[in-house]
């Protein structure tokens, strides 16, 4: 395997060296201070005006270089923060150790764990970019927001009037050859069962259900692919064997994040011992009928039914079947398409989350949809059918979408440079899943805005992998969008 520190002198991109250096940095969500004292220093020991404010975001100041200081002055804007995903056997924590990245192929790739190539390698662009000398550009300033993964809070909370640009290029995007200049808004939706536990009954034999090796993902990016949904499977098959065999819940936990496709769940159950052989029959059709309807969709699905201990307690009969209900009827996937940029899914939810604590049953859902009232018919939906359960309902970490803006001039300036480099046209879209430009919107109306990014596949999940041409593609892109910004008092050739 080669390591990612061998691109830098293959390619002499800077780009490499900076996503080298941000590999050996933890930086999960909420947990940036790492990062964040690597990015003061960084702005500091090379006398760039360096700020910080009270929710964590970093702001570096470069000077034009010369000749180019009466050009609109650009902010370039990314996360710090990553996805803290892994294989659950694999012995990891992302708080102290560094990202196992190697090269194969065309590709970056990590062993078991999420990359953070979303959104580190936006971060590396910016740096690259402040650092080079090499590079023409009028007054710049880099963004680097905390949180974005669980919440934007960074950019939620961002000061008004603390950025000077007028042109925000976001590097959070992840297909190469796709200019972004709209996305969906988002809202979390999340569901309370209060719950007391009984003793096991007599006679009684207890299982783990376990649900695995699901291929998940992003839950914007994705959630058009049809990929299995643990808690989705694991509700159908405990809800089933609640009505032909009796079955008494003990635990039921599934998901890794509010924003990925579950992955996997697990539950464990208490059925009579005369009814072992009946229950171990239809647990293999439901197996097997699981993994034909997502053969091609999840084709390492794992699906096991084991003995294990006896629990300590069952949830009584009533929430048990209040709970199954409402996760089995809960919508998840796409509800709606857009109608007027063809393939964009408009509306969507997410079954996220559950878990069990202190007497409490909690399952967290995310809505996105680029239509701002039907977002929130969307979270109505969803709630109406746990109310139904008797569940509590909060609403919290909203944010707002981003409208289109086909007249853009940064989008004119990028397809121009775009087609000049690589001799065919970009697509442009809008996409589905989250971005921070919405909420930036919210402070800087004016602000004209962009994204764009190389490829990375399996966001948010183990399978994360960067694609290195793409990233030189990317960092062309970059350079030269940043070379053909106008002066203030000039429009677009």
């Amino acid at each position: 395997m080669i390591p990612v520190s061998e691109l830098q002198d293959k390619y002499k991109i800077p780009v490499w060296k900076y996503f080298n250096e941000i590999l050996k940095i933890p930086r999960p969500s909420k947990k940036e201070e790492k990062i964040r004292e690597y990015l003061v220093r960084f702005g500091r020991e090379r006398n760039l005006d360096t700020l910080v404010d009270e929710a964590g975001n970093v702001l570096i100041r470069k000077p034009a270089t010369s000749g180019y200081e009466d050009r609109i002055p650009v902010v370039l804007q990314s996360h710090m923060d990553m996805v803290p995903a892994k294989d659950p056997s694999l012995n990891f924590d992302f708080g102290t150790d560094p990202i196992p990245a190697f090269v194969e192929g065309n590709w970056v790739k990590t062993k078991g764990t999420t990359l953070g190539a979303d959104d580190g390698i936006g971060v590396a662009a910016a740096l690259a970019i402040l650092d080079a000398e090499d590079i023409q550009y009028g007054p710049m300033e880099a963004l680097f927001t905390v949180d974005e993964e669980s919440g934007m809070t960074g950019a939620k909370n961002l000061p008004g009037g603390w950025l000077k640009g007028k042109i925000l290029i976001n590097l959070d995007s992840e297909d190469e050859g796709e200019l972004f200049i709209g996305c969906a808004g988002g809202q979390d939706t999340t569901a309370v069962f209060h719950v007391f536990h009984e003793p096991v009954p007599e006679n009684a034999m207890a299982y783990r259900l376990v649900i695995n090796g699901l291929s998940g993902g992003h839950s914007g990016d994705e959630i058009d692919k049809g990929h299995a949904n643990a808690i989705k499977l694991a509700a159908r098959f405990l809800w089933s064997v609640t009505q032909e065999h009796s079955i008494n819940l003990s635990s039921l936990t599934g998901g890794t994040l509010r924003n990925a496709i579950p992955p996997e769940a697990e539950a464990v159950f208490t059925v009579h011992e005369s009814k072992k052989e009946a229950l171990i029959a239809s647990f293999e059709v439901f197996r097997d009928t699981a993994r034909e309807e997502y053969k091609h969709t999840d084709p390492e699905m794992k699906i096991e039914l084991l003995e294990t201990k006896k629990p300590a307690d069952i949830i009584p009969a009533e929430k048990q079947e209040q709970l199954l209900l409402s996760l089995y009827g809960c919508w998840h996937g796409v509800y709606s398409w857009s109608k007027t940029i063809p393939g964009l899914v408009q509306t969507s939810t997410n079954l996220a989350l559950v878990r069990m604590d202190a007497g409490k049953i909690v399952v967290d859902t995310s809505q996105r949809s680029s239509m701002e009232s039907e977002k929130k018919v969307m979270a109505e939906t969803v709630a109406s059918v746990f109310r139904l359960a008797g569940a509590e309902i909060t609403f919290g970490d909203e944010y707002p979408g981003w409208t289109p803006n086909p007249e853009s001039l940064i989008l004119h300036i990028t397809e121009k440079a775009y087609r000049e480099l690589f001799h065919e046209d970009p697509a442009v879209k809008a996409i589905h899943a989250g971005l921070e430009c919405g909420l930036f919107l919210e402070k800087y109306p004016k602000m004209d805005m962009i994204s764009f990014g190389p490829t990375i596949r399996g966001a948010h999940t183990p399978e994360e992998r960067l694609d290195i041409q793409s990233t030189h593609k990317f960092w062309q892109l970059l350079v030269d969008v940043l070379k053909k910004i106008p002066a203030s008092n000039r429009s677009l050739e």
